[in-house]
């Protein structure tokens, strides 16, 4: 779980990659670095994440058997919400005691 801009979109392939400007980070259970890639498993750019928004996301780390791919993916139904000052509070209650 982490709060992130969202500083570009594109479309390669079937998927959709934004890059994101990661603000803080929550829960964790993989290290992230202060820019990432999060990919959406289609081109419809579901959720919509608009470019310069911010967002409260939940992702998970995605490695393929082979290892050859290691990536964050926000899956079908994945949680992101506009980041608010709320929010990250509410995070940040759960967090510590989960």
């Amino acid at each position: 779980v982490f709060h992130g801009r969202i500083l570009a979109r594109s479309v390669v392939g079937q998927e959709t990659r934004y890059e994101v400007e990661v603000a803080a980070r929550y829960r964790q259970r993989f290290p992230l670095v202060s820019r990432e890639y999060l990919w959406v498993p289609s081109t419809c750019g579901c959720p919509a994440l608009r470019q310069g928004g911010e967002y409260l996301l939940m992702a998970r780390r995605h490695v393929n058997h082979e290892h050859t791919l290691n990536r964050i993916l926000l899956q079908d139904g994945g949680y992101a919400r506009p980041w608010t000052p709320r929010e990250a509070r509410l995070v940040r209650e759960a967090a510590r005691h989960c």
